[in-house]
């Protein structure tokens, strides 16, 4: 089962609670910087077990230390729950 796509206004509340997210892209938005590329490159690795074991995957990018990620569900044409519980435990590692 496909998850279901928030509205603007529940992305807007749930966002509240994730203070250094935001929309870019139409999807969940954040950047982490640390202090350099193996900080940011094992950061990268603790998220990708936590995406995989939720068979859910950012879209990201490295450069050094910087670590740029984008959440959203294709299957859902947008920002789901799932991008919000991705981000909470992103948020947690960091």
């Amino acid at each position: 089962m496909s998850p279901e796509k928030l509205s603007p206004a529940e992305i807007d509340r749930r966002l509240q609670a994730l203070p250094d997210w935001v929309i870019d892209q139409r999807k969940l938005y954040r950047q982490f910087v640390f202090k350099d590329f193996v900080e940011a490159f094992g950061f990268m690795s603790r998220v990708a077990l936590l995406a995989e074991a939720m068979n859910h995957h950012p879209e990201w990018s490295n450069v050094y230390n910087r670590v740029d990620i984008h959440l959203t569900s294709h299957d859902a044409g947008g920002i789901s729950e799932r991008d919000f519980t991705l981000a909470n435990r992103i948020d947690r590692l960091s």
